[in-house]
């Protein structure tokens, strides 16, 4: 069954733009309708109950779309955010586990995302308290976009859904082939299909380390560092990771200055 879909932007060649790319590329997608305004958009959705809103982010203010989504009652969609928007943004759409689209759309990056919404949408059928935190998530994102922030919650998308977590309970992170390992102080841990590179450039520098090709560490947790019959940051725990040998030289000297 294909997923039905509105496209809103308030640029009209925008619109049409994505929805001949939906069409042509994207068998999975059924465009619905468009709508070029906030109040045309929420009619729509309350009206025909799509399965995913393709929203740019700026219509034209920067607000209209979170408030879209703020507005709507029933939550029981996806949305994919169409943006011109780089750098800081994209760490935030990152860490609130959204999809997105840069302008000008790669057809690529376009059934990529389409791939993955289909996969989400089957696990939200079949587990719908899943949207709760979902939208929970689009909140943060929303929140600390407009407010130009970075935030400390950071939400993962494992096996069963979506979780929203504080990063400042993330001890280390572990590669698993293309995937990471998140351990928590809790002694949980949780598999996202994201790499450890991605979580690199997520997570806050100040606060996480990169110390071998395969580890992360929490440096606020970190008690000791040790190279006896090895390197290696003793955590929290007497949790303790491996430092490659080519990253010791800076990683004590980071030490040492912090």
């Amino acid at each position: 069954m294909k997923l039905r879909a509105l496209v809103v932007d308030d640029e009209e060649f925008a619109r049409k733009n994505l929805t001949m790319m939906l069409e042509e590329y994207c068998p999975e997608i059924e465009v619905i309708g468009q709508a070029s305004r906030k109040e045309q958009a929420k009619a729509i959705i309350e009206s025909s109950s799509p399965d995913v809103v393709f929203l740019d982010i700026r219509m034209p203010s920067g607000a209209e779309g979170f408030e879209l989504l703020e507005e709507i009652e029933n939550k029981d969609f996806l949305v994919v955010f169409v943006t011109a928007f780089k750098d800081y943004a994209i760490r935030a759409f990152n860490a609130s586990a959204v999809y997105y689209i840069l302008k000008p759309i790669d057809v690529e990056e376009l059934k990529i995302a389409v791939s993955r919404l289909v996969e989400t949408r089957e696990m939200y059928q079949k587990e719908p308290e899943n949207y709760s935190t979902y939208f929970d998530s689009l909140k943060d994102l929303s929140r600390n976009l407009l407010q130009n922030k970075q935030s400390g919650r950071i939400a993962i998308s494992h096996t069963k859904g979506l979780k929203i977590v504080e990063d400042s309970t993330i001890t280390h992170l572990e590669a698993s082939g293309n995937c990471t390992t998140l351990y928590f102080n809790d002694g949980t841990r949780y598999l996202d299909t994201r790499t450890l590179k991605t979580y690199e450039a997520l997570l806050n520098p100040e606060k996480f380390c990169r110390v071998h090709k395969s580890h992360i560490i929490n440096l606020d947790i970190m008690k000791e560092y040790v190279n006896e019959d090895g390197h290696f940051a003793i955590l929290e725990g007497n949790i303790r990771v491996p430092v490659a040998r080519n990253r010791v030289t800076e990683f004590v000297k980071m030490l040492k200055e912090s």
